[in-house]
């Protein structure tokens, strides 16, 4: 994986190689020299043990393309399947494949973003005939791929999930964590994200905003970093709401921190792919409410598992959170729900059973 910072795809990448180890497979992580602090120390503290760096330079860049094509078509000859996750390593792989000889393994592609891949000439002979599989992360992303015709219906798969359901479970509340997060007195709303626009932080601004005129405001936290920082201290500001947000920046113990939530939000404005967090929260246990954008309609059902909001609406966001607040009993069974639903469909220990599978299939 060509990832320069840690994002849902590195996360993907990582959780799945872990996963695949603890299955008793053999599987080295390739990422990008360089990303030590930002990548590669982050995937050996989810697991995983065995680990190559390779150039991976953006764009088309002879010399180190070049470097990796020689280490790439070396390291292919003593492998069964090689998985790619986006564009520039997808390519390297499967052009050291052809340098690799007679033992060129299966090319497996995951993608990671809502964006419709272009069916160009390169994109065609890319997908039918050099890539035996495509992985997507959400079934709307599959739909894509199967509007664009790169591909017949059987080589693109849908498997959302992969949260570390060990790391990520119910625990009781660190009360020292509690009060970092502002949850001193009043019920705890969390937000983790970045700081960035589609993530909906003026949304929950304008939410809590109504909630406050109406005397039952919790307190929310916005865990998380991003260029849009300002601009969400600005929106807290201009509603007068200070005392009833805070803005706790980058969390090493995100376990921890979700444990201390009372209710957790994940509201995007837009559809951000698979969005690790929104399995963590299933994964911990959290009464959730979730914008219906992305993955969300895909594997939770409203009232079941979370209350589901139409994104950007500030108003059903306000009248979840008040009913949720509201309600101890909903709370806790939503809690459990989540809680069941990580376990049995998205853990990642699923979704390395499930690639094993399709693996399998290919080298066979």
């Amino acid at each position: 994986m060509s990832c320069r910072g840690w994002s849902s795809d590195a996360y993907w990448a990582a959780r799945a190689c872990r996963e695949l180890e603890r299955r008793g497979h053999a599987v080295t992580l390739g990422c990008k020299r360089g990303t030590d602090a930002r990548v590669i120390d982050r995937a050996r503290e989810q697991g995983v043990t065995h680990i190559d760096t390779f150039e991976l330079a953006g764009g088309m860049r002879p010399i180190p393309d070049g470097t990796d094509l020689i280490a790439l078509a070396r390291v292919l000859r003593e492998v069964d399947v090689v998985h790619v996750h986006r564009g520039k390593e997808h390519w390297l792989a499967v052009a050291a494949g052809y340098l690799a000889g007679a033992r060129r393994p299966p090319v497996v592609r995951t993608r990671h973003i809502a964006q419709a891949v272009r069916p160009h000439a390169g994109n065609r002979w890319l997908y039918r005939h050099a890539t035996a599989l495509v992985v997507t992360v959400t079934e709307a992303i599959r739909r894509q791929y199967l509007a664009s015709g790169l591909l017949p219906p059987e080589r693109v798969v849908a498997l959302p999930g992969g949260a570390d359901v060990d790391a990520y479970r119910p625990r009781p509340v660190d009360p020292v964590v509690r009060r970092r997060l502002g949850g001193d007195g009043a019920p705890l709303v969390g937000l983790v994200s970045g700081l960035r626009v589609m993530k909906g932080h003026q949304v929950v601004v304008d939410a809590l905003a109504r909630l406050a005129a109406q005397g039952c405001a919790p307190h929310v936290v916005f865990v998380g970093r991003g260029g849009h920082e300002a601009a969400v201290l600005t929106a807290i500001r201009r509603a007068g709401l200070e005392r009833h947000v805070s803005v706790a920046g980058f969390a090493s113990d995100l376990p921890a921190v979700m444990a201390a939530l009372d209710v957790a939000l994940y509201v995007p404005l837009e559809s951000d792919g698979m969005s690790r967090v929104l399995f963590e929260y299933l994964a911990a246990g959290r009464p959730l409410v979730a914008a219906r954008t992305g993955v969300v309609p895909e594997v939770l059902v409203d009232g079941v598992h979370a209350l589901l909001v139409p994104a950007g609406d500030a108003g059903a966001l306000a009248d979840a959170l008040a009913r949720l607040l509201q309600d101890g009993a909903l709370r806790a069974r939503l809690g459990d729900a989540a809680r069941t639903l990580a376990l049995e469909r998205y853990s990642g220990a699923r979704l390395a059973e499930a690639l094993e599978a399709h693996y399998a299939r290919l080298v066979a």
